[in-house]
């Protein structure tokens, strides 16, 4: 019975943190959403407007897809210099900072995405970005 019970608010607590990450990442994805609209289409980096940054991957040097641009972010200065990314992977959902500099546009028919000579153990080895709770 002890051993049922323990499982019981094991899955709770899981379930509770997995609901509080959703929530944290929905905040910050329509934040971004908001963000891209009121800067409407003009070029914030690389050319792109702040929407084409948000619907860019992230991919190695073979073209390999490593990760979704989450947000935009920008400096003292006002402008973009790095980019909130989701890596792809395996297990929870992990997010590091991309500096704008040294990515290289590629477009592939309708698709735009950021090309970096960072590898996935490069991207890996980056600081975890820590959510802000909802």
């Amino acid at each position: 019975m002890r051993i049922l019970l323990l499982a019981a608010c094991s899955a709770l607590l899981l379930a509770a943190c997995d609901s509080k990450q959703e929530a944290a990442e929905d905040k910050m994805e329509r934040a971004a959403e908001t963000s891209a609209t009121v800067a409407g289409p003009v070029p914030a980096a690389l050319g792109l407007s702040e929407a084409q940054l948000l619907d860019a991957d992230i991919v190695g040097a073979d073209g390999k897809d490593l990760g979704d641009v989450s947000q935009v972010l920008r400096g003292a200065d006002e402008k973009v210099d790095r980019l909130l990314v989701e890596l792809d992977g395996i297990g929870p959902d992990r997010y590091v900072h991309v500096p704008v500099q040294g990515l290289k546009v590629v477009v592939r028919g309708d698709d735009t995405d950021l090309q970096t000579s960072m590898t996935k153990a490069d991207l890996d080895a980056l600081p975890e970005v820590k959510l802000p709770a909802p």
